[in-house]
């Protein structure tokens, strides 16, 4: 108790025994109308105040006068006004074009000018967010430059920058007001499914390119950094209904509502206390996956189609696997369409609440709860359904001015989630008949569906026409279950609600606990700027068996790292140095520096060149490391020594590219009349021992130039060159396990061994490890935003990427999956007339090949394609609201964004939006 007691009066002075000074005022435009919403701070303090519907704020201060506040709002000059009389005040604010003066925090970890920034930085303020002409503020992030999203459904968006781009983005860190936003199972976020509403975003700042030297091993990629509201700052009752239609003219459904409706309230108790709490559910019908190509890798491409025996249709799924039979030519199963097998009846459910004291004027303690629940569908290795997944976080922080601490835990719980391209392949084992009728085992089903194809195809079948594809099929498909039938559904949900390999089910309930801190020491030290920083999170994995070896257990993974930030201010100011370096240890790898340099010169007040060095890396996912999925005849392992313990597979295995010559000089031996114990011998040394080592981290180095300039106070100019080069990039490898070992005594191939593979004891498996290839990509981006008279915008900007494979193999490169150029331009204006504005964007992007998993990493074509997205809006200033009719995609082209996943339509939409009623 005494400890205790301490603590709290070093901590929590007694400030209701000190004098308080009231500041009051008035904040206007220069035509004297108040401006609402502007935010007042005390300079060096975390205490401030907001602007009312009429201009007025009021502070309450302990601190003595004279104090100096600073006074912001986005579309006007920053001001700074020493205070020294509790007279009210009359503050006049010069608007200016909100892109010309924006601050920004994630490019240091500390507040800069955004023209200031040591590496490329893209931002959306408060009006960005409200303003926009997309669906949503996560839907116009693919409007800043360098930025690649990829939708694999209606709630389920991914966005990456520079390349090497996925339909699950373990690459690329996404924080939600500091607490990683990712779902410990999967190991990536699941795009804004569980993130924050419109109507409490502040801003969202984006980081293109390795980020690890501040943020870690997650940020190999980028960082996207999005804040909420403040409940000091941004107090009163919101609310927004949003109406929306989707599915205009498509083929295999008729147009469909979407309903969107969040509230927010927040209230402030003398200067002291504040809370807010949030809600928004979104449902609608996703986009449909109908993609029927014919992508069967066994048969010529001009022989593909619907016509095929072997058709292997894209979004059709259990006609996966194909034969060979004797005599007749490649045939397949016969499969379910994805709509039949997927729930797209979509939805998202976000609720959030913080409560906020201040212990001192610069101290403010802080505890926010969010859940989030939903379905999307994603595509992944297959196509899954993300079905009443939810994720919970609890965050605990206490911030100064220049320090925070915060600890922050996720949890999430699969729920309701299947593999719906799995569960088309289970079904297709339930119902199949032999030749006398009966349902035969799972088992047994496949093998029986091609008997009952071989024989109607020979003509030993009565009533059915030989040497007919379709006539044998019409037979082995005697019984199927139809989609919508009583047996279907029965059979779907039956496997739907199994879990592991014997059903479709998916089951992850693991968690993550995080805490971090930094401390900015730049007001304490005359010479030099100096931020460190450090944080430690535990992973903690739960699948009951179903993907690790954890029945009845958890598995624990533990990392952590440290940072450290010096910059100083040289030539009268003219240049900018700054060096960080930060050192992470994951318990399952070697420690690693991760260091970056950078400088920026400023030839002039606004013109600003920049230049860096960064390096970045990425830890395996917890899949990566702990995967154990016996998979029948091959088992998935992940790459860590843990994770093999007891087992000799890594140690003691042949790789699988030397299986083939081997079984093929051992049949030609045989041929000749050799023996098998002869053949054996003539044959092994084809036979190659494999050498896969444990993985680890992937790498990256940068080197970046820069320029970003403001000209005649109207025009700003960003460009940007970057060059990377890529290493240990993360694979997998197949090998072939004998029951003997490998090599004998004398160091060659052990003839048991050999053996071994042709008696069957022998086992395949699936290993996790890294390439020592090396890759390298660059790019160039180019954005220009130029401020018209009479409050137009016109912002453009375009994108290079390249990738240059060198002398690497590409089966141990991941896909680039990335377009080469890609451009968007924005138009509009908030203020038209005093309450009307507008904003289009209109996007581009080139051909290019995507490869991913679910298609085996054969190439899919992703056309190149433009939409539009469009808003014109009407502000009702006497009910604090506005009505916004928009729509995204606004032509309704159907464009894919990857292979394997749906066409994305046009939405349209009408809101309202009511903010900060009842202040």
């Amino acid at each position: 108790m005494k400890t205790f007691l301490l603590v709290f009066y070093l901590f929590i002075p007694a400030l209701a025994f000190c004098q308080t000074t009231k500041i009051t005022g008035i904040v206007t435009d220069e035509k004297d109308s108040p401006v609402a919403g502007a935010n007042i701070l005390i300079k060096g303090k975390v205490t401030g105040s907001v602007t009312d519907s009429k201009g007025n704020f009021e502070i309450n201060t302990t601190t003595h006068l004279p104090i100096t506040i600073i006074v912001s709002i986005v579309g006007f000059q920053k001001q700074e006004l020493e205070v020294n009389t509790s007279s009210s005040l009359t503050i006049k604010l010069v608007e200016s074009s909100e892109v010309m003066n924006e601050v920004v925090v994630s490019a240091s970890r500390v507040e800069e000018s955004i023209l200031l920034s040591p590496v490329s930085i893209e931002k959306m303020n408060v009006r960005d967010i409200q303003q926009t002409p997309s669906i949503s503020f996560y839907d116009a992030l693919e409007n800043l430059k360098g930025v690649e999203m990829v939708t694999s459904g209606l709630t389920f968006k991914q966005i990456n920058t520079r390349g090497f781009n996925h339909t699950g983005n373990s690459r690329f860190l996404q924080l939600v007001d500091g607490v990683d936003n990712q779902t410990p199972g999967l190991g990536f976020s699941v795009g804004n499914l569980f993130g924050s509403s419109d109507l409490d975003m502040e801003s969202a700042e984006l980081i293109p390119g390795a980020a690890s030297a501040l943020y870690g091993p997650v940020a190999f990629n980028g960082v996207l950094m999005m804040r909420t509201k403040d409940p000091f700052q941004y107090q009163g009752l919101s609310a927004q209904a949003k109406l929306g239609v989707n599915h205009i003219h498509e083929k295999y459904t008729n147009a469909h509502i979407l309903n969107d409706y969040s509230i927010r309230y927040a209230k402030a108790f003398n200067n002291k206390f504040a809370f807010k709490i949030n809600a928004s559910y979104f449902s609608g019908l996703d986009f449909f996956a109908t993609n029927y190509t014919d992508v069967d890798p066994g048969t010529p491409v001009e022989l593909r189609g619907e016509n095929n025996p072997a058709r292997n249709a894209l979004n059709i799924y259990g006609d996966d696997e194909a034969r060979e039979l004797e005599g007749i030519g490649r045939v397949s199963r016969t499969g379910y369409e994805e709509r039949d097998l997927t729930d797209y009846d979509v939805y998202s459910l976000k609720l959030n609440g913080a409560l906020h004291y201040r212990l001192a004027e610069n101290m403010v303690l802080s505890y926010q709860y969010n859940f989030g629940q939903g379905t999307a569908n994603y595509t992944g290795s297959n196509r899954f359904s993300i079905n009443n997944f939810t994720l919970q976080q609890h965050k605990v922080e206490l911030k100064g001015n220049n320090y925070f601490i915060r600890a922050y835990s996720t949890a999430e719980d699969s729920h309701d989630s299947y593999n719906a391209k799995g569960l088309g392949q289970l079904i297709n084992k339930t119902w199949v008949r032999d030749l006398s009728g009966n349902i035969v085992s799972e088992n047994q089903a496949d093998d029986m569906w091609y008997t009952r194809y071989e024989e109607a195809y020979n003509g030993n079948i009565q009533g059915v026409n030989s040497s007919n594809h379709s006539a044998a099929r019409a037979f082995a498909d005697q019984g199927r279950f139809l989609p919508g039938s009583a047996e279907f559904n029965s059979q779907k949900e039956r496997l739907i609600t199994t879990q592991g390999l014997s059903g479709a089910g998916i089951l992850s309930q693991s968690k993550l606990y995080h805490v971090e801190g930094q401390y900015d020491f730049s007001n304490k030290l005359k010479v030099v700027d100096v931020l460190v920083g450090g944080n430690f999170r535990r992973y903690d994995m739960f699948t009951n068996g179903t993907l690790f070896d954890d029945k009845g257990k958890s598995i624990l993974i533990d990392e952590g790292g440290a940072f450290i930030q010096l910059s100083k201010k040289l030539l009268n100011e003219k240049l900018k140095l700054t060096g960080s370096v930060r050192y992470d240890k994951n318990q399952n790898f070697e420690g690693r520096f991760t260091p970056r340099a950078s400088a920026v010169y400023s030839i002039a007040d606004n013109h600003h060149f920049r230049t860096s060095y960064q390096t970045g890396f990425r830890n395996p996912t917890p899949g990566d490391q702990y995967i154990k999925l016996n998979a029948g005849p091959i088992t998935i392992l992940g790459g860590v020594p843990d994770n093999s313990k007891g087992m000799t597979v890594y140690q003691n295995s042949f790789t699988s590219a030397s299986l083939g010559p081997f079984f093929g000089a051992f049949q030609q031996a045989m041929q000749q009349g050799a023996t098998p114990e002869q053949a054996i011998m003539q044959s092994k040394d084809f036979l190659v021992k494999s050498n896969v080592a444990y993985i680890k981290p992937e790498r990256v180095k940068v080197f970046e130039v820069g320029y970003k300039g403001l000209i005649q106070d109207n025009l700003v100019i960003d460009v940007n060159y970057y060059f990377s080069s890529y290493t240990d990039f993360l694979l997998n490898q197949v090998v072939m396990e004998p029951q003997s070992a490998v090599l004998g005594n004398d160091g060659k191939i052990n003839p048991q061994a050999a053996s071994d593979l042709l008696n069957g004891d022998s086992h395949l498996y699936q290993l996790y490890t890294n390439a020592s290839d090396r890759v390298t990509a660059q790019g160039a981006t180019l954005g220009i935003t130029y401020a018209l008279p009479r409050n137009y915008s016109i912002g453009m900007n375009g994108t290079l990427a390249t990738f240059d494979l060198r002398d690497a193999n590409p089966n141990n490169v991941p896909a680039f999956n990335t377009p080469k150029y890609k451009t968007s331009v924005m138009f509009g204006n908030s203020k038209v007339a005093d309450n009307f504005g507008f904003n289009i964007a209109w996007r581009w992007q080139d051909t290019y090949d995507w490869y991913g998993t679910f298609n085996q990493m054969r190439p899919g074509k992703i056309e190149a394609f433009s939409i539009v997205d469009a808003q014109v809006n009407y502000k009702v200033l006497s009910l604090k609201s506005m009505i916004k009719l928009g729509a995204s995609n606004l032509f309704n082209k159907q464009i894919y964004q990857a292979y394997g996943s749906p066409a994305i339509g046009a939405i349209y939409y009408v809101s309202i939006t009511f903010d900060e009623l009842l202040r």
